[in-house]
């Protein structure tokens, strides 16, 4: 099968597969010019509440096939970039579940996730320093902000390889699960994710990557929605609420 990026949507959950055993999932340019136009249409879908993105089999991403920096680095980096705002500006949560190595690229579409669920052999690294390539601005701004300055000059100083347990001490990871649990683990807070109001989850998201423009339009939306007379009476009558806000068009 040719390298490829494979989707499914089931109960409300899109999952997103990095397809490219052959190369430890490395990330080509078609790859990367995919991946933007495939979030538009999941996040344009009713059906879709939250998007899990990992990889085939034993690795989540082992970076951008390197065979693709051979014409001009500085254009590939750009499709990666592209994909990573992409995927950080998905509107519903996003989850990286991540097996074996998630490197270079691969930590790019990992931080670019809201959440990040690891199995405890996965392995992290960002590598630019050793292929002499300058990280994105924007990348590099959002690693700080996830691990820290010092941690993020650790690893895009060395390029050195950590282990889930530092990446999860660090603040890259939020969780780690023992060989064979990542998926049960997922599934299982996915269905908490689907389960909770979209109205709730689409302003925090937005409030928490910083924007400070849009507070009178999401106390209009939480006026009109009825999500919060909802959640107040399934708490009073003790049943799970049933959330009705979505996305506007």
């Amino acid at each position: 099968m040719e390298p490829q990026l494979l989707h499914r949507v089931t109960d409300g959950v899109a999952t997103v597969v990095i397809h490219h055993p052959a190369r430890r999932n490395a990330m080509t340019a078609g790859m990367w010019k995919a991946l933007p136009p495939l979030l538009d249409e999941l996040a344009a879908d009713p059906a879709v509440r939250v998007l899990v993105l990992t990889g085939e089999g034993r690795t989540f991403c082992a970076g951008a096939d390197i065979t693709t920096l051979q014409g001009s680095s500085e254009a590939a980096q750009s499709l990666a970039v592209l994909a990573e705002e992409a995927l950080a500006a998905f509107p519903k949560p996003t989850l990286a579940a991540i097996r074996g190595h998630c490197v270079g690229g691969g930590t790019q579409l990992a931080a670019a996730c809201d959440l990040r669920f690891a199995q405890e052999d996965a392995l992290f690294g960002v590598t630019p320093a050793k292929l002499g390539i300058v990280y994105a601005a924007s990348s590099t701004r959002r690693l700080v902000t996830l691990v820290g300055p010092a941690a993020a000059k650790y690893l895009l100083f060395s390029g050195e390889l950590i282990d889930a347990a530092r990446a999860l001490r660090t603040g890259l990871l939020d969780e780690v699960l023992p060989v064979g649990e990542l998926d049960r683990r997922v599934a299982e807070f996915t269905r908490v994710l689907s389960s909770r109001s979209q109205l709730t989850q689409a302003a925090a998201k937005e409030f928490a990557n910083g924007r400070t423009d849009r507070d009178a339009y999401w106390a209009g939306q939480a006026r009109g929605s009825g999500d919060t007379a909802e959640g107040v009476a399934a708490f009073l009558e003790r049943r799970e609420p049933r959330f009705t806000w979505t996305l506007p068009e």
